[in-house]
This record gives C-alpha cells, sequence and structure tokens, in this order.
C-alpha cells in the first residue's frame, strides 16, 4: 500500500506578543525522507509569527517543486464550538468557513508579534451577549468590560458549548480560554487567519480536513491532486521524550511527526481521517460542518 503523504510538519503555534525563542514560542517540526527514503528529522524556531509563516511557505515550496503531499498539523482547533458563526449572524453555508473570513476580518498581528487577541476576543462577546462571556482570560492591563482576566460564570444551557466534541474526546481545554498556562484560544484567534493566508497563497491544491477533504477515511485516489492537507493535532497526546538540552516543545512536535509518519508507513493513516464507528452520525456532521476535530482523536 502506498503512503499517502511524503513529508509530515507539525506546527507548535504561539500567541506570544513579542519575539521569542525556546519553550513556549512557535516550533516547526518536519518529518521527511531524504535521498535515501530514510525519514529525517529537522526543526525550526523562529521568534515571532511572520518568520515562521515565511518558513512555512519557503518549506511548502520546496515540497511542491519536487512533487512531493504534506500532511500539515497544527496544534489549535480550527473551528469554534457548534453554533458560533450563527450566535455571530456571519453569513454562507459554511458555518468554518464563515468564522475563518470573520477572523481575518479582526484579527491584526504585526511582524514583531504584537496583537489584538484580547481585543477580538472582547468584541466577539459585545457581539454575542454584551458582556465578558464566552470568551475569557487576558492580563489585567487588557481587562476590558467585554473580557475579564478572569471567567465570571459556567456556560448554561442557553449558551453555545464550552467544548467542541473534539475537545471533550481528547479533555482538551476550551478555545474560550485566551491566556494562562494551558490556553489555547488565543492560539486560535491568532492561528486561524495564518492557516487561512497559507491556503490563500496555495490555492486548490490545499485541503483543510475535515471541512474540505470530508469526515471521511482517505485513499490516494482522494487525494489526487492535493499538495498540503492541513489538520488540527494534540501533541500532547504523544510520548514526547526531550533529549539532552531539548525543550519539551521540539520533542513533542518530533514525536508527533513521528507518530503521523509511522501510521502512513504502516498504510493505517487513511483511516485515521475518518470519524471511526463509535462516533454518532450528528457529532460528526458537527465536526465536518463547523468544530473540526483533532487527527487521531476517537470519539
Amino acid at each position: 500500500m502506498s503512503r499517502l503523504f511524503n513529508a509530515y510538519v507539525i506546527v507548535d503555534w504561539s500567541a506570544a506578543a513579542k519575539p521569542t525563542t525556546g519553550a513556549d514560542s512557535v516550533w516547526i517540526g518536519v518529518m521527511k525522507r531524504d535521498v535515501r527514503f530514510r525519514l529525517t528529522f529537522e526543526a525550526f524556531n523562529p521568534p515571532t509569527r511572520a518568520e515562521a509563516e515565511k518558513r512555512l511557505n519557503v518549506l511548502l515550496d520546496d515540497f511542491r517543486k519536487r512533487s512531493e503531499r504534506a500532511l500539515l498539523g497544527f496544534d489549535f482547533p480550527l473551528g469554534f464550538p457548534r453554533g458560533f458563526a450563527a450566535a455571530l449572524n456571519l453569513p454562507g453555508e459554511a458555518p468554518w468557513r464563515a468564522a475563518w473570513d470573520q477572523l481575518d476580518r479582526m484579527v491584526k498581528d504585526k511582524p514583531d508579534n504584537t496583537n489584538n487577541r484580547f481585543g477580538v476576543g472582547s468584541e466577539i462577546n459585545r457581539r454575542m451577549t454584551g458582556g465578558p462571556f464566552p470568551f475569557w482570560g487576558c492580563p489585567p492591563k487588557d481587562a476590558l468590560t467585554t473580557l475579564q482576566p478572569k471567567r465570571t460564570r459556567e456556560h448554561g444551557p442557553g449558551d453555545l458549548p464550552e467544548f467542541r466534541h473534539a475537545d471533550a474526546a481528547a479533555k482538551a481545554a476550551s478555545i474560550w480560554k485566551l491566556y494562562y498556562n494551558g490556553s489555547v484560544g488565543g492560539q486560535a484567534l491568532l492561528g486561524i487567519p495564518f492557516v487561512r493566508r497559507l491556503q490563500a497563497a496555495r490555492g486548490e491544491g490545499f485541503r483543510i480536513w475535515p471541512f474540505e477533504t470530508g469526515f471521511r477515511n482517505l485513499s490516494e485516489t482522494d487525494l489526487a491532486g492535493v499538495e498540503v492537507v492541513a489538520a488540527e493535532v494534540y501533541p500532547s497526546l504523544y510520548k514526547a521524550q526531550p533529549g539532552p538540552g531539548e525543550v519539551k516543545d521540539l520533542a513533542q512536535v518530533r514525536a508527533t511527526a513521528e507518530h503521523f509518519a509511522r501510521l502512513d508507513e504502516s498504510g493505517k493513516l487513511g483511516a485515521v481521517f475518518g470519524p471511526g464507528k463509535a462516533l454518532s452520525p450528528e457529532v460528526a456532521a458537527d465536526a465536518e460542518r463547523e468544530e473540526g476535530w483533532i487527527l487521531g482523536v476517537e470519539g
């Protein structure tokens, strides 16, 4: 059975507000085959998201020249909990795309990492509820009427869900948390427009899973003409042992890339793109239409 991908690129994103390297910064791990078809690994630690974007475009350009297909994994949600687009009265038949377009209009992320993620969370709160909900978490100096450092209340029956289906299955953090350890909301607000730009620069050969590929098992035939499949991944699922002098982030992107490369080598990766037998049709439909899913997480 042939492999679906030639390279496996894992991106550990960061919402840092200034240039930074090392722990808790952007890491790009690349697992690809050398001239002898042996898997090799290299990593990049750009100090800013703008430099990370340039590096990724260079990598993807190189894969294109070699006619190699890449799996591109991001460690932040690519979608919001079901009902998000409707709550903001966003137009269009694809809620996930409407949310992406909206964030692209709102997010400002400068070359030095200065960004307005807290302002974006505050404005979305204002439009949705008029108060500091559902987004929460920021430094006290950035607190606003519609965004507070601490969570002001729990999610109730009439609110959007606190977690996506995939977050509940993986026991992952909520996208509504924008700050503090373990938060992923800030990364998503800044990361989604970034992935959108990557796709805009590359055209039809760049597909977003599961929104554009379908939430189903994928084969070589399904991926004919596809250069990149972008997906959400969760590096914490895989045991990562840092080497001497390595930070945990580097070890995690390497372990995640190795995991998917092994699955592909054994002919098992295609099935990972499907919902599995345990996931209900309703949950799978929510994932494909708006929420997204975490690659490798079973329902």
